[in-house]
């Protein structure tokens, strides 16, 4: 039987790091740092996510705003706003919540987005200094995985990893920083063949895929560290019945709210992992405070602070 590695816990150690020094450096410039997040369209996921991070920052006494398009926002409306918040001095952080509707390309929105400004790391300057060992602004969530692999004195060097996904939001991202770490790192993704051979190898192994409850226990090495990236919603008792099992705090979720999250990995792997990620609780939390921590770090950067 393994343990459940919380990221919960370890976000808000990091939150409380980032507040100390949010309030040192307004004490020492007079000045706090300050994050715009751009919402495009009505997702009511993008709403509650965007909402989260106001509300973390407002906490840290982190400037905050969030500026609201409508699903149809011509794309020069949008190019212009980017535009004039990377002029802007008062503004130290950017991010474009995902995803935008389809008639925009998110990669071309992101690419206008100054580098220096991309708290999401997702630019292809952050991503190009990543894969060149760079100092930049790193991808969010694997920045928070590493972190608690690291805090939780997991061996990375010399270890196994495989990532399960292929996005540029986590999985190659996930890849490169495992590798910088000296991993030996393989990939998978949609067209991998024999999956469960692939991943049962791995001695770290991070799913990133959006299936719920996809990967069972024959799909991991016994004592394997389990990342667990997945957040789906499951809205009925009977698919969370067959999909995840019985679990009483669940239904209740679904009863009372109408919905309830499950990850990417079956609940049963934790008696076959050394660690496995909550789905709540685990990777999210180190999301959003990854977010604060590079808002934070782009403020220090732009003015040429430095510890």
């Amino acid at each position: 039987m393994g343990e459940w590695l919380r990221g919960d816990i370890l976000a808000g150690e990091i939150k409380e790091e980032v507040g100390r020094e949010v309030e040192k450096l307004r004490e020492k410039t007079g000045r706090v740092p300050g994050l715009v997040g751009i919402l495009i369209g009505e997702n009511p996921s993008s709403k509650i996510y965007l909402n989260i991070k106001s509300r973390e920052c407002d906490k840290l006494k982190i400037r905050s705003e969030i500026k609201k398009f409508p699903s149809d926002v011509r794309e020069d409306e949008v190019v212009d706003e980017i535009k004039r918040l990377n002029e802007d001095e008062n503004v130290d952080g950017i991010l474009v919540q995902l995803p935008i509707p389809s008639h925009l390309d998110p990669l071309k929105i992101i690419e206008l987005i100054s580098p220096e400004k991309d708290v999401d790391g997702f630019h292809p300057v952050n991503l190009g200094n990543l894969i060149l060992g760079r100092e930049g602004l790193r991808a969010c969530t694997p920045s928070g995985i590493m972190e608690l692999l690291k805090r939780n004195s997991i061996q990375i060097k010399g270890k196994r990893a495989v990532v399960v996904g292929r996005s540029f939001i986590v999985g190659k991202p996930m890849g490169i920083m495992l590798l910088n770490e000296d991993a030996t790192v393989t990939y998978c993704h949609s067209k991998t063949e024999n999956l469960s051979e692939v991943t049962s190898s791995a001695d770290i192994l991070i799913v990133a895929m959006g299936k719920p409850c996809f990967i069972k226990e024959k799909f991991v090495k016994e004592g394997a560290v389990v990342i667990d990236v997945g957040v789906n919603s499951i809205t009925s008792k009977e698919d969370l019945l067959s999909l995840y099992g019985e679990d009483s705090k669940k239904i209740k979720d679904i009863e009372e709210k109408g919905s309830t999250l499950v990850g990417d990995v079956h609940p049963e792997v934790i008696n076959k992992a050394s660690y496995l990620t909550p789905v709540p609780g685990g990777v999210g939390p180190l999301t959003v405070a990854f977010l604060l921590k590079n808002t934070l770090k782009a403020f220090k950067m732009r003015r040429r602070i430095f510890d």
